[in-house]
């Protein structure tokens, strides 16, 4: 059977911010806590199947999976160590049971930093995983905190795909004013910890990383040159001062959620057009919106000449993952 976009003469979609959950995930989930998770109404319903005909319609390739916010990570290290390893077996045999249709990011079980490790080694070196999924922060530790280190050191060792995704702050119940966190709470989560990567120098040392920040940056291109400014600014001593817009422009970015007509083409003016991707959000966001948003990518004007929005974000990914292109 021909993929989908072939089928209808067009390049195939690579939807690298895609979800998925299983019963087993929800009721932890459920059971630490979360049962309007990051105040939305109620949980999604998953399976290959759905997600699969959502990907004929909206002519999907392939969709490479992961376990959203709130992530695997509720309070009790060795529980979040099961939990990452059951995600992300669920996860390998989707993939298996689909060949070529979906691919995976790996869940880790940060803050334990031990855990992580252990858990990076199963995932690429057993489970095949395509990348890793990073949450924003867990519990109020953001991803430049020095006991992070060890595990952005491997994965940089890897030349591993890390793909960022936002989840609520630790002040949500004063900042989010009752409203689903989602909306706002994760943009600006997005760049809390993007820029916390970039004063803590995560991002220089580990050249090899392949970031992918989510829903177009978040509030990143609004916010870029302010954070470069202040970088530049606290740069300690006789140091060269860091340009942060040079190395934000080295991420890779995904234009899930209302890309078009305003966040797509404010990212151009920081994002390098080759290091764009296609992103759906599905299983949250809802199918029929989904869909829509994928046929944007066909109606839109393309932000390079000679390409289409489709066109090129399929040919970014299968760079960025080569594995499915093949």
């Amino acid at each position: 059977m021909s993929p989908p976009g072939a089928a209808a003469g067009r390049p195939g979609l690579v939807d690298v911010h895609a979800h998925f959950v299983t019963d087993s995930y929800i009721r932890r989930a459920r059971a630490a806590g979360h049962e309007r998770p990051d105040g939305m109404p109620a949980w999604p319903h998953w399976s290959a199947a759905a997600h699969l005909e959502l990907m004929d319609r909206a002519g999907i390739d392939t969709a490479v999976l992961s376990v959203s916010s709130p992530g695997v990570f509720f309070g009790d290290p060795a529980a979040s160590r099961a939990l990452a390893r059951e995600v992300n077996e669920d996860g390998a045999g989707i993939v298996r049971d689909h060949p070529g249709r979906f691919g995976l990011f790996a869940s880790l079980p940060l803050p334990d930093t031990d855990g992580a490790l252990a858990e990076i080694a199963y995932a690429f070196d057993v489970l095949d995983a395509d990348g890793v999924v990073l949450e924003t922060n867990t519990h109020g530790v953001y991803l430049g905190d020095p006991r992070l280190e060890p595990v952005f050191a491997e994965l940089g060792r890897r030349r591993a795909v890390v793909f960022l995704h936002p989840t609520s702050p630790v002040c949500w119940e004063r900042s989010a004013l009752g409203r689903p966190r989602p909306m706002v709470e994760f943009v600006f989560d997005t760049a809390r910890t993007v820029t916390d990567l970039l004063f803590a120098g995560t991002l220089e040392r580990h050249p090899d990383l392949r970031v992918v920040v989510p829903h177009c940056g978040g509030a990143l291109p609004v916010l870029a040159d302010r954070i470069n400014g202040f970088m530049r600014l606290f740069t300690a001593g006789d140091e060269a001062p860091p340009d942060a817009v040079a190395q934000l422009r080295r991420l890779y970015y995904d234009l899930a959620g209302p890309a078009f007509p305003r966040q797509a083409r404010s990212l151009l003016a920081l994002a390098d057009p080759g290091r764009l991707l296609y992103g759906s959000d599905y299983c949250w966001t809802p199918a029929a919106a989904a869909e829509a948003h994928a046929a944007s990518f066909d109606t839109e004007p393309g932000p390079v000449d000679g390409t289409t929005w489709r066109s090129l974000t399929t040919s970014n990914a299968r760079t960025l993952l080569p594995r499915l292109a093949r």
